[in-house]
């Protein structure tokens, strides 16, 4: 006989950057998701990243299917950063903290600026 109240434990968890993770593996919720979005099923997302198991995966999609507004979020919020970052290094600042302490140091000193 099943139990009438079942808790399952979901295979996600925030790493040290934040960042969303299934099961005790590398491999981030927005790769999962992502593929499930493609179409693909979950036995062949396992086959992409052979480190998840197929229970981790179908309960991950399953809480994906069930808290997508969240889920959603911080997926955009990830590509943001990840936006941001590509930027960042395609386009380093010009002014730098060296910079800048340099142009202070010639305000305070007398007789310039």
């Amino acid at each position: 006989m099943i139990p009438a109240s079942i808790t399952e434990q979901i295979p996600i968890r925030a790493d040290d950057h934040g960042r969303l993770r299934v099961g005790n593996t590398r491999v981030l919720l927005d790769l999962v998701i992502y593929s499930f979005r493609l179409g693909n099923t979950p036995e062949t997302i396992t086959g992409q990243y052979p480190s998840l198991s197929l229970d981790d995966v179908y309960l991950s999609i399953g809480y994906y299917l069930r808290h997508r507004d969240e889920v959603d979020a911080y997926l955009r919020q990830q590509e943001a950063e990840t936006f941001r970052r590509q930027y960042e290094m395609q386009h380093p600042p010009t002014l730098t903290r060296e910079i800048l302490l340099a142009r202070l140091d010639a305000q305070q000193k007398p007789g310039t600026g």
